[in-house]
């Protein structure tokens, strides 16, 4: 079984430079600028998604629900933006089949909306709880406060 996966780890930088040759072979230069496009939009995927992970995460975490989610979501793309800066056609099909795969959002249902069954008030909804008694708003002809004695 190492064996198996040594071979296809050597395998894969030959085969991607025999793509590459014979795409040149064919379309000329058209092969260096897909190149530099989708090593631009590897560069830029990765930084999208490292100026989001702490949103997500923080985002699961007020859903209530587990941060990892987020993480292995994040941890996926940004394998899929290193793909894309590899020079070749093959790791840039990995890459896409990768960013293809659609993510597990519990949270949220078919219609976008929050399941009900998941639905927790946000941190900033206030409730104060305790007891009270109805006081009679007419004062008293003498216009003194009379308390009530604890006899």
């Amino acid at each position: 079984m190492r064996f198996i996966i040594f071979a296809i780890l050597l395998a894969f930088p030959f085969l991607e430079i025999a793509v590459l040759i014979e795409l040149s072979q064919r379309y000329g230069w058209w092969v260096l600028v897909y190149l530099v496009i989708i090593g631009y939009l590897g560069l830029k995927l990765i930084r999208n998604e490292k100026d989001q992970i702490a949103a997500r995460m923080f985002q699961q975490m007020g859903a209530g629900s587990n941060p990892v989610a987020a993480m292995f979501s994040t941890a996926r793309n940004m394998f899929a933006g290193v793909l894309l800066l590899i020079p070749g056609v093959i790791s840039d099909v990995l890459a896409v089949i990768l960013l293809l795969i659609p993510g597990n959002n519990t949270n949220v249902g078919a219609t976008g909306n929050q399941n009900s069954a998941q639905y927790r008030a946000s941190a900033n909804d206030e409730v104060i709880e305790g007891e009270f008694t109805e006081v009679d708003d007419s004062k008293p002809a003498d216009n003194v406060v009379h308390l009530p004695r604890k006899d």
